[in-house]
């Protein structure tokens, strides 16, 4: 398997008509099951530097219906990888070696959909946090362009701190 570039690109304000585009389709193939489907990460923050791919967070009602819509994803272009190292969840991705879509399914109620919904909003309430996020990008994409696991584990003590200030920030509201 080869090593994709790491690529951080300025905002782009067509992400968002692309997410909305996309749930569309993820809705009509999941069904009833999908209770929400919402557009999270670096892409669904205005003016975040952000790699160009669209991360989708999906709760549903059983995660055994989602395996049973594999075919559905398969059509839309998708990728079915399990859990993919995380308990509890279904990922999918599209775009091959030029990923352009990254799904994360849970059942709803899942912490993890808290996690993620929290740094969202969090990023989203807070411009200094989401600029002092997106020059570390930034650097970790120009030093560790390719080496995706570098370039993450650089990001992981912002992540970590900010993701427990989310929480507490999110709670409170």
């Amino acid at each position: 398997m080869g090593h994709r570039e790491i690529s951080v690109v300025k905002y782009d304000p067509a992400w968002p008509r692309l997410f909305e585009q996309e749930k569309v389709a993820l809705q009509q193939a999941l069904g009833t099951n999908a209770l929400e489907i919402h557009h999270m990460g670096s892409t669904s923050v205005e003016g975040l530097a952000a790699k160009p791919i669209l991360d989708i967070l999906i709760a549903v009602h059983s995660l055994a219906e989602v395996d049973g819509c594999e075919h559905a994803m398969t059509a839309l272009g998708y990728e079915a990888k399990g859990e993919n190292g995380i308990p509890g969840r279904r990922y999918f991705r599209k775009g091959g070696a030029r990923r352009t879509h990254h799904i994360h399914v849970f059942r709803a109620g899942d912490a993890q959909v808290l996690r993620h919904l929290a740094f969202r909003d969090y990023l989203r309430a807070h411009p200094d946090v989401v600029q002092a996020y997106a020059g570390l990008k930034m650097a970790l994409a120009a030093e560790h362009w390719h080496d995706a696991k570098s370039y993450q584990a650089g990001k992981d003590a912002f992540i970590g701190q900010h993701e427990t200030l989310a929480l507490a920030w999110y709670t409170r509201r």
